[in-house]
């Protein structure tokens, strides 16, 4: 049996009719950037996890450019992050010219642990950029308590979490902001490019949107430099098609995801931890083997098709060289990306497909 790691069509052909429909409408209306389809999409986004207001954006990098603006971060300014995320998450710390911190993960979640941020924290530090992996939601009472002690803005990047909650609340409604993508891999994914921008702060979400757009609170007048982040018409309407299935998709990745937390008894295995604070959305699962790469040989020889991610933590990228983290300065994070591996997750796994998944690893 083959199991892909992903395929998006399967997705994708039921929806054809309904996606090409809204395309079609979009196209006879010219409604190309911004405009109605944006807007009915950014309503509904909002309504579905209980945002006050929602803006829809080009990518996911961009709301976070955006929330580093809205954050005050500049030169001179420390923003402690992850490393075990992928590079977006840190583009916008580096595109206002601030400096990324790194700090280590729980060992369990693979989110960024508190009490890591809290000894990273000096004269300099003016944020904090948490980062929601794989779909599960981190610890986020003790993050705010952090960030209110020493006045730190906070952004939630939910990239990968689209529905997960924390205690109840969407992920994103917690911190100062929250930034999604809807890149076409995301449990919401556009076809193309996609993000948006959330905040309970009224007068960030202003300044987001004014930015969005060239800085312009009215067509020809730019109150100051700006971007060209909007979202494009068919990928709002693209994804108001998708929303509507969100939920249903979602419910089927918990199945999946709880199957495999019964099923897998490989000896030396490390599974994601549930915890009792959170509901996870199962971007990825991903699990921690110490012959992660012999594991993954095996299982393509049983047709599984697994993915790393991620293979190199950000303090040790190249682009990174000169903040100075040498090997084994954060020490679960490394141990996570060098151990860990993603088994397929996607709402259109047929039961047999995870018996045989779960199957092929524990014959290893």
């Amino acid at each position: 049996m083959k199991v892909p790691f992903l395929d998006l069509r399967l997705q994708h052909q039921p929806l054809r009719a309904e996606v090409m429909a809204a395309l079609g409408d979009t196209y006879d209306h010219t409604r190309f950037c911004l405009g109605q389809d944006v807007d009915d999409f950014e309503r509904a986004f909002s309504a579905a996890f209980g945002y006050a207001r929602t803006l829809g954006m080009n990518s996911g990098t961009s709301p976070l450019h955006v929330a580093s603006i809205c954050g005050g971060f500049g030169p001179g300014d420390e923003v402690i992050t992850t490393p075990f995320t992928f590079a977006s998450s840190c583009w916008g710390i580096s595109y206002v010219g601030a400096t990324p911190v790194f700090v280590d993960i729980d060992p369990d979640t693979w989110c960024i642990s508190p009490e890591a941020i809290a000894k990273a924290i000096t004269p300099k530090t003016k944020g904090i950029v948490v980062v929601h992996i794989f779909g599960q939601p981190a610890r986020m009472d003790e993050i705010m308590a952090i960030a209110k002690a020493h006045k730190l803005f906070v952004v939630e990047d939910c990239a990968q979490a689209v529905g997960a909650t924390y205690k109840g609340t969407a992920v994103g409604a917690i911190g100062d902001c929250g930034t999604f993508s809807f890149y076409p891999t995301k449990n919401l994914g556009a076809c193309g490019e996609g993000g948006a921008f959330v905040s309970k702060h009224p007068a960030v979400m202003d300044r987001a949107q004014l930015l969005r757009v060239h800085g312009s609170p009215r067509r020809y007048a730019h109150a100051e430099v700006g971007f060209n982040f909007r979202m494009d018409g068919f990928q709002g309407a693209i994804l108001r098609v998708k929303l509507k299935h969100l939920a249903e998709w979602t419910a089927r990745r918990r199945a999946i995801a709880a199957k495999y937390r019964t099923g897998l008894k490989l000896a030396g295995v490390q599974l994601p931890v549930v915890p009792s604070y959170g509901e996870s959305v199962w971007h990825q699962f991903t699990m921690l083997h110490p012959q992660r790469d012999a594991l993954r040989g095996h299982l393509d020889r049983c047709g599984v098709g697994t993915e790393i991610i991620y293979p190199g933590p950000m303090h040790r990228q190249e682009c990174y060289a000169a903040l100075g983290y040498a090997a084994g300065s954060i020490p679960v994070a490394e141990a996570a990306s060098a151990r860990c591996v993603s088994l397929p997750m996607f709402p259109e796994l047929t039961d047999e497909q995870v018996a045989h998944v779960i199957a092929s690893v524990n014959s290893f």
